[in-house]
C-alpha cells in the first residue's frame, strides 16, 4: 500500500452546499460514518487471526487508519449537514449495540483464505456503495468524499486479494467454497452491523433497537443508489475473489439478476414505509 494518502485537509470543504443535501442520504452517511470509524476493531480482529504474519498485520493497521479516516470525513460532512448530529455519542451507542469478536483467534469464516475472501467482498461492496452515492448525489463535497473513499476501497480489495493468492498456496479451499463464502458475506449486508449503525445514528434518544425495523430503514435507502454498471463491476470482482472467470457470461446474468432483485426490494421497502424510520 502506498504510504501517500489523502487527508481531511485535501477535501474541498468550502464547496459544501446545504441546499443540495438529501435527507435520506444524510441518514445513510451518518450510519456509514460509524461503521467506517470502527476500523480499528477490525484491525485487531484481523491481527488476531494472522498473528505471525507481520507483513499482513502492518498492512491491516494501515488499512484500518484509512477506514477510520473515512469515518471522520463522512462524520464531518454529516455534522455540516446537520449541526445537531452528535457523532461521538452515536458512535458510542453503536459500540454498545454491536461488537466484533475481538477475542477470536481463528477466522469466523473457517479459514484464513475464507477470511480474505470475505474481506475482498466487503471492499467490493463498499467501493460500489460509495461510488453509487457519488453517482447520484448533487452535493459536491459529498460527491468528492465518496469518490475518494470508493477509490480507496478498490485499492483495499487489491490488497486483500494479493494476500488471498498467497494463502491459497497453503490452504487452497476450492472455488465452490470460496463462492459460498462470498455469497454469504454479501447477504450479511442486512445483518446487525449496518442496522445497528443506522439506529445509533438516526433514532430518537431512548428508542430501542429493532433489527428488522432498522435494517429495512437502511436497506430501503441504500438499494436505491445502485445502477447496473456498478453492480456489474462488483459482480466481476466477486467472481475473481471466488476464483471464477470475471469475464464469463455468467457475470452479466448474475449482475442483472442481482440488480433486479435490489430494485424490487427497494420499491417494496419504500412501499411498506421503511423510509419512515
Amino acid at each position: 500500500m502506498s504510504p501517500k494518502h489523502w487527508t481531511l485537509d485535501d477535501l474541498p470543504w468550502d464547496r459544501f452546499d446545504p441546499s443540495k443535501v438529501d435527507a435520506d442520504t444524510l441518514k445513510v452517511v451518518k450510519a456509514a460514518s460509524l461503521v467506517e470509524y470502527n476500523g480499528g476493531d477490525y484491525a485487531t480482529y484481523l491481527c488476531n487471526v494472522f498473528p505471525e504474519d507481520s507483513e499482513f498485520c502492518a498492512e491491516a493497521q494501515r488499512w484500518a487508519r484509512e477506514e477510520v479516516q473515512h469515518g471522520e470525513a463522512l462524520g464531518k460532512w454529516a455534522q455540516l449537514a446537520d449541526p445537531d448530529f452528535d457523532f461521538d455519542g452515536a458512535f458510542q451507542r453503536f459500540l454498545d449495540g454491536f461488537r466484533l469478536p475481538l477475542d477470536a483467534t481463528e477466522s469466523v469464516r473457517g479459514s484464513r483464505c475464507g477470511e480474505l475472501v470475505a474481506r475482498c467482498i466487503v471492499e467490493v461492496g463498499t467501493s460500489s456503495f460509495y461510488g453509487s452515492i457519488a453517482d447520484v448525489t448533487d452535493e459536491p463535497l459529498l460527491q468528492e468524499i465518496c469518490k475518494r473513499i470508493a477509490a480507496d476501497e478498490l485499492r483495499h480489495y487489491k490488497l486483500f486479494y494479493s494476500f488471498l493468492r498467497r494463502y491459497l498456496e497453503a490452504e487452497n479451499i476450492g472455488k465452490g467454497k470460496r463462492f459460498l463464502i462470498a455469497l454469504g458475506r454479501m447477504q450479511e449486508t442486512e445483518d446487525d452491523e449496518l442496522a445497528c449503525a443506522f439506529w445509533a445514528a438516526n433514532s430518537e434518544a431512548g428508542e430501542p433497537y429493532d433489527l428488522q425495523k432498522w435494517s429495512n430503514a437502511y436497506m430501503g435507502r441504500a438499494y436505491g443508489y445502485y445502477r447496473l454498471p456498478r453492480v456489474e463491476m462488483a459482480t466481476a470482482m466477486t467472481w475473481k475473489a471466488a476464483g471464477l472467470n470475471p469475464q464469463s457470461r455468467a457475470v452479466s446474468w448474475f449482475a442483472s439478476l442481482a440488480y433486479r432483485i435490489m430494485q424490487y426490494r427497494h420499491r417494496r421497502l419504500v412501499r411498506n414505509g421503511a423510509l419512515a424510520a
